[in-house]
């Protein structure tokens, strides 16, 4: 039988993947920062057209939703500037297929695992 389990994906900050993180997050900021631009633009002219204090607000709601993003952002790109070379950075969670059989010790084969990647290579595969 298999059953899905959830693998940690860990990253080696190197040279190499934090300028790949850093740029990620800076593309990410850009995108955010439209939308607020874009929004903002959609409220004015809403402003104008309409005097509906409801969609207005929506408006509002929105931009600060993009602005709590923004600002975890910029947390995430700090984090990553002040991080030494070498330090593990989680990436993600995937969903592994994992085999089980009658007679399988089923705390030793159900411990979580964590895929450990440098420059997108595999270093290590360890449980949890």
């Amino acid at each position: 039988m298999q059953i899905i389990q959830r693998v940690t994906v860990m990253q080696i900050l190197t040279e190499n993947s934090k300028k790949k993180l850093l740029a990620f997050f800076e593309e990410k900021k850009e995108m955010l920062e439209r939308e607020c631009s874009q929004l903002y633009f959609q409220l004015r002219k809403h402003e104008k057209e309409h005097h509906n204090s409801a969609a207005a607000e929506s408006f509002k709601k929105e931009i600060e939703k993009r602005h709590d993003k923004i600002k975890m952002i910029e947390f995430q790109i700090h984090q990553i500037h002040t991080l030494p070379l070498g330090s593990e950075v989680k990436e993600k969670e995937v969903d592994a297929l994992l085999n089980i059989e009658v007679g399988d010790h089923w705390n030793e084969k159900t411990v979580g695992k964590t895929i450990v990647i440098e420059d997108g290579i595999v270093n290590e595969i360890r449980p949890r």
